[in-house]
């Protein structure tokens, strides 16, 4: 199960695969300690929403701090899958079909993440 739901955000982000089964795992287990199967309630429904649940919130926090384009996240996802898979940097932007100066603006904007800073960072 935890494979699936990883893999069904796996496809849609950037980030790794086993990083996400390991988030689903998670909340596979929160779920576990939480069910109650008492009523005839089945597991699964309960689990997958605690797995996506935890990936969700991964997301949110590791996510973009400025609104990109849904084409644009898709872009950078197929870049960064390339470059892991040892394509040189410089082509890049070709095997996407797109221009160098295009492939610089999507990594710029997707590239941008939320910082927080504790209470004792503040002042």
């Amino acid at each position: 199960m935890a494979d699936r739901i990883a893999g069904n955000f796996a496809r849609r982000t950037s980030h790794p695969f086993d990083d996400l089964r390991q988030l689903a795992m998670i909340g596979l287990l929160k779920a576990a300690l939480r069910f109650d199967g008492s009523g005839g309630r089945q597991f699964r429904p309960y689990g997958r929403t605690f797995a996506n649940g935890e990936i969700t919130h991964y997301l949110r926090d590791h996510g973009y701090a400025i609104k990109v384009p849904p084409t644009w996240r898709d872009l950078y996802a197929s870049g960064q899958k390339l470059l892991r898979q040892g394509v040189e940097a410089a082509e890049v932007p070709a095997r996407l079909g797109i221009r160098a100066e295009r492939w610089r603006e999507i990594c710029g904007a997707c590239s941008v993440r939320v910082v927080a800073l504790g209470v004792e960072e503040l002042g």
